[in-house]
């Protein structure tokens, strides 16, 4: 077996990978004599992989208290088609700044993804969504006239957008496509979602079908990286 000199900075990062999932399920984190023996690491490198958890804004030292979780992550599964009310109903209480709501011609990539004649209109939503109060993510949405404009007059504060679209079609939602990528904050999204600009986000494109296969809701949404972790079950079959 052929093995590279690993550095101190190869081993925090080793170790700042294990700690991560400690820090999405406790609310301290042991003390470094401890992790220096769990991990069979020198204190050096410890304190090296606890930097890296701080200046990712998931821990903080407290005197007489030890290393405490601050940045606490949202576990979202992507085994499952939900709103985001949906996923979080234990975690927090998820609310809605609509910023904008209604029609808009449809720009010709959303009419061709939504399956619409060019130059269709569409209804446009904008909506920043909070997580016990904090920026969690920006959504934009397009969805077809006859989906989208019932909607205008429901909660849409409140509710979540897929609960609402079944509701008022009396159709159920069947499937969606999605892509996932990483991005970084432009100077506006971060001002939004109040992080700094050049932070990391996830940007999901997720185009949601009714179960009959048709189309309905189209959505670019930007969500914080510090605020998220992925999760999903996948089959070898």
């Amino acid at each position: 077996m052929t093995t590279t000199r690993r550095t101190r900075s190869d081993s925090a990062r080793q170790v700042a990978d294990l700690l991560r999932r400690q820090v999405l399920t406790e609310e301290t984190l042991p003390c470094e004599e401890e992790l220096t023996a769990e991990f069979a690491a020198t204190r050096n490198t410890v304190r090296e992989a606890l930097a890296l958890l701080r200046d990712d804004g998931l821990i903080t030292r407290q005197p007489g208290v030890g290393t405490v979780v601050v940045g606490h992550k949202y576990p979202h599964g992507l085994n499952r088609l939900a709103g985001l009310a949906e996923v979080l109903r234990e975690q927090g209480a998820v609310t809605n700044e609509v910023r904008t709501a209604g029609p808009v011609p449809a720009p010709a990539v959303v009419a061709r993804r939504l399956g619409l004649p060019e130059r269709s209109e569409v209804i446009y939503l904008e909506r920043l969504r909070r997580v016990d109060g904090v920026p969690f993510s920006l959504d934009l949405t397009y969805l077809p006239l006859d989906v989208g404009t019932p909607l205008l007059d429901c909660d849409l504060a409140g509710r979540d957008v897929f609960a609402l679209i079944e509701e008022t079609s009396g159709q159920r939602l069947g499937y969606a496509d999605i892509d996932v990528e990483a991005l970084n904050a432009d100077a506006e999204t971060a001002a939004v979602l109040d992080v700094p600009a050049g932070a990391a986000l996830l940007r999901w494109e997720r185009l949601t079908h009714f179960a009959s296969g048709r189309p309905v809701d189209l959505e670019y949404i930007r969500l914080r990286g510090d605020r998220l972790t992925m999760r999903a079950r996948l089959d070898r079959s």
